[in-house]
């Protein structure tokens, strides 16, 4: 006790000293705007350009950029003419509607607003104060740069950036137009640029005039032309080339925003983990890019991640180590398909055999529990099909994450819930741990947590929107369960509760 008594007062002492400290500082003035539901609009509005963090005062990650941030602010006030950045906290009721408006689902969220709120952009820059300088300083100038000399060429080009440059006789048309659209469209995360004069440029045919879009990578070919402005097939262009044909997963820092460019590609997953310091690394890596090679154009993307780097990934997709070398696909409706020990010789047919549709897909799923006896009876993958989809019950089913919060608050509710119906059998209070199973994305749309669906006996599906008490819960079932379910679970419902009630009582005397 008398060490606990001395901790604090020493604490104590300290925050009284730097005080103290602070009250004889002169105050220093804060260049972040602080916004709240009764500025936000006026200051959004006066400004063609301005940058916004939606934070709330409890997150961590938000008081890391708090000095960064701020710091950025104070040397962007001084431009001329000035960039200003803004904060709002968007955790406090009274500027929830402004959150809903900009669909903000985490903290920090960084938006750059521009022509006063018309143009809403996400902020995909750096964290910290210098980067975040360099990043906003070109996004608030123009969407793609002209390209004047062959010294201005290399500033913007340079050696291991990815940019698209429009080579035109005229900087105005058709083409031209699409380019520049494209440009204002995709700023946040390409680096676009043009000329009049394709000599000026580092490689590629300097005798074009154009119009023809020059893409410059630091991989690959080094460079690719295209001449199709049609917008749809020129934003595929930009996106497509500018993922190496093998991205590589690793821990080089170079390497990451290939990743994440792949993962944001619409195109069919192909990955491959393998141990990088393993004896058959190589050869693997060398089969691997040679049946990317040969699938250029089938809407394939392919990646190579080193096993020991790649944890997350391996988490996410429900695999273990033991598993690896592997392959796993991942198609845009969420399908996966998964060769694991795979060996080189084994690559090329395994992939034909995939498009050919001959692999059976694979589900992640935890193992169906051999004991389910508690009131909240838990769902996997594997058992999803039967517990809720053809188990003909009314099923309320709750997707969590066993680190959320929410969550934990919520499980003592559902297990009263549970109790409420013990007695009918038509109803099934059921958890799927959305982390570690597959949800069919088509039926249940899940992207935060908790996410609570309802479905009918017959086969209606309403996800649950309304407020988190036994009370909500018990009359948003009785109210979507079919007519003839309904009447025959009322008393049932009510003689459960006074059950729950009396035993409540009982446990108190």
């Amino acid at each position: 006790m008398a060490s606990n008594g001395f901790a604090m007062l020493s604490i104590l002492v300290l925050a009284l000293f730097a005080s103290s400290i602070r009250s004889e500082e002169t105050e220093t003035k804060e260049f972040v705007l602080t916004l709240d539901h009764s500025n936000f609009t006026d200051t959004i509005n006066k400004h063609d350009f301005i940058v916004v963090e939606f934070y709330a005062p409890w997150c961590g990650h938000c008081k890391s950029l708090a000095p960064e941030y701020e710091k950025a602010a104070a040397e962007l006030s001084s431009q001329s003419p000035p960039i200003f950045l803004a904060k709002i906290d968007a955790s406090e009721e009274s500027n929830k509607g402004i959150a809903n408006e900009y669909k903000i689902q985490g903290f920090p969220t960084i938006k750059i607003l521009r022509k006063g709120g018309k143009s809403i952009q996400d902020y995909n820059g750096p964290r910290e104060a210098a980067g975040i300088v360099t990043y906003v300083k070109k996004q608030s100038g123009p969407a793609s740069a002209e390209i004047k000399s062959a010294d201005g060429a290399g500033e913007v080009i340079g050696e291991k950036s990815v940019v698209a440059v429009g080579v035109f006789p005229k900087l105005s048309g058709e083409e031209f137009d699409s380019f520049i659209a494209l440009a204002e469209k995709l700023r946040a995360d390409y680096d676009f640029a043009h000329t009049l004069d394709a000599k000026l440029l580092p490689r590629g045919d300097s005798s074009v005039v154009g119009p023809v879009v020059r893409l410059f990578k630091p991989f690959d070919e080094l460079f690719v032309d295209s001449k199709d402005f049609n917008g749809e097939a020129l934003e595929k262009f930009v996106k497509e080339s500018s993922i190496p044909l093998v991205t590589v997963f690793d821990k080089d820092p170079s390497n990451h925003p290939y990743v994440s460019k792949f993962f944001d590609s619409p195109a069919t997953k192909v990955m491959m983990f393998v141990n990088f310091t393993g004896e058959t690394a190589e050869s693997l890596k060398s089969k691997f890019r040679e049946v990317a090679t040969s699938s250029k154009g089938q809407d394939l993307a392919f990646l190579v991640g080193d096993a020991e780097s790649s944890q997350g990934a391996l988490q996410y997709f429900g695999l273990e180590e033991s598993q690896v070398p592997l392959i796993i696909i991942q198609t845009p409706d969420s399908k996966k398909y998964l060769k694991a020990n795979v060996v080189v010789d084994q690559i090329e047919s395994w992939m034909k055999d995939f498009k050919d549709g001959k692999v059976a897909a694979h589900k992640k799923s935890q193992p169906i529990p051999a004991e389910n006896n508690e009131p909240v009876k838990v769902v996997v993958a594997e058992s999803l099909d039967d517990m809720v989809f053809n188990s003909g019950k009314n099923v309320l089913i709750e997707f969590y994450a066993p680190w959320c919060g929410h969550c934990q608050k919520l499980a003592p509710i559902l297990d009263e819930v549970a109790l409420a119906f013990q007695n009918d059998p038509s109803v099934l209070v059921a958890k799927l741990d959305a982390t570690a199973n597959d949800i069919p994305s088509d039926t249940f749309d899940v992207k935060g947590f908790p996410t609570i669906y309802f479905r009918s006996a017959d086969g209606k599906v309403v996800v649950y929107e309304g407020s988190r008490t036994k009370e909500d819960f018990i009359s948003f079932i009785e109210k979507n369960k079919p007519a003839s379910h309904s009447e025959e679970s009322s008393t049932t419902v009510r003689s459960g509760e006074h059950k729950t009630e009396e035993s409540a009582a009982k446990d108190e005397l």
